[in-house]
């Protein structure tokens, strides 16, 4: 029998249920986003992806910046504010390019699942070369267990959605 990942009926959020989330996203992805419910609500997504995000910001400031509070709201900001992004430009692409309908909430719950996991490490300054690729590997294992896609179609939705992200923000900083 297996151990669903839902704590509730109502798609509320536990403490029990990031470090049941953690564990699981550590040591056996493929099977926790294939047990992702049908109709996943924000909730807990969500506040998985706010406790990493606020542990994400805490722990980045132990390194010495000149305007902590602000450097705090950024860090913050971000790590909260990108997997909706991308999550969006992703579902875009998904629609405009496979033609496959996936609701956003379930894309939505793969990308803030993996950007949780990785945000615990990602803050060790030069980890980030190992956490990003980590990142992208759980999203295109949540997309192929948790959406319904093909090796071949996730990869190809990761790569048009980081380029088309690079493509927005740098036409932002022209």
């Amino acid at each position: 029998m297996t151990k669903s990942i839902t704590t509730t009926d109502n798609d509320r959020f536990t403490f029990g249920f990031y470090f049941q989330a953690v564990t699981r996203l550590l040591g056996e992805p493929g099977r926790f986003f294939e047990e992702l419910p049908e109709e996943a609500g924000y909730g807990e997504p969500f506040g998985f992806l706010l406790i990493s995000s606020l542990f994400f910001t805490g722990a980045s400031l132990t390194q010495i910046h000149e305007r902590p509070l602000l450097m705090a709201g950024i860090f913050l900001v971000n790590a909260v504010g990108m997997p909706f992004i991308t999550a969006g430009i992703s579902l875009m692409v998904i629609t405009m390019a496979i033609g496959k309908h996936v609701a956003f909430a379930r894309l939505f719950a793969v990308y803030a699942f993996a950007t949780g996991v990785t945000l615990l490490a990602s803050w060790i300054p030069l980890l980030i070369w190992l956490t990003e690729p980590w990142k992208w590997i759980l999203i295109a294992k949540g997309m192929v267990r948790g959406c319904g896609l093909r090796w071949r179609q996730a990869i190809l939705i990761i790569v048009f959605s980081v380029c088309i992200l690079v493509l927005f923000f740098w036409s932002l900083a022209q």
